[in-house]
């Protein structure tokens, strides 16, 4: 973890500077044992439910309404983002029936998105997406390999 601090320090990364700092307190104060399982099992549904407060904060405050959604919806742009929206929704659906199916295909989904995280100056909600995508490219490897 100390690593993963000083890989966070040196790409500048605030997220995972953030993340390890707080996991290491909580190992160090002593309550890490209680409460990993339970962040384990419900952090992405937690990070989820913030990442949609925070989508929705214009819509409670007035600065998207009903207009700008028709405006929107006369752009391509936002014909796009729609059906970009929905894919990922269905990828990362696919996703978590992956990890439940294969958990040990979370081990090199976590290593690749510390790995973007820490380089790229990616975001961590990268699993549950990386999940799906893998889910597709397996499904696809596994129909290629039956025409053979």
């Amino acid at each position: 973890m100390l690593i993963l601090l000083g890989i966070g320090i040196i790409a500048k990364n605030q997220s995972l500077i953030v993340a390890v700092s707080i996991l290491l307190i909580l190992k160090w104060v002593g309550i890490g044992e209680k409460l990993f399982p339970y962040i384990q099992q419900k952090g992405i549904n937690i990070g989820v439910t913030i990442i949609t407060i925070g989508v929705l904060v214009p819509i409670i405050t007035g600065e998207i309404g009903f207009r700008e959604l028709q405006g929107a919806l006369k752009s391509s742009y936002a014909w796009i983002a729609l059906v970009s929206g929905i894919l990922v929704a269905v990828i990362a659906a696919n996703g978590i029936d992956l990890l439940k199916t294969d958990p040990h295909i979370t081990v090199a989904l976590v290593f690749g998105t510390i790995l973007a995280v820490s380089l790229f100056n990616g975001i961590a909600v990268g699993p549950l997406i990386g999940a799906g995508i893998a889910y597709f490219m397996i499904k696809i490897s596994e129909f290629l390999g039956s025409l053979i």
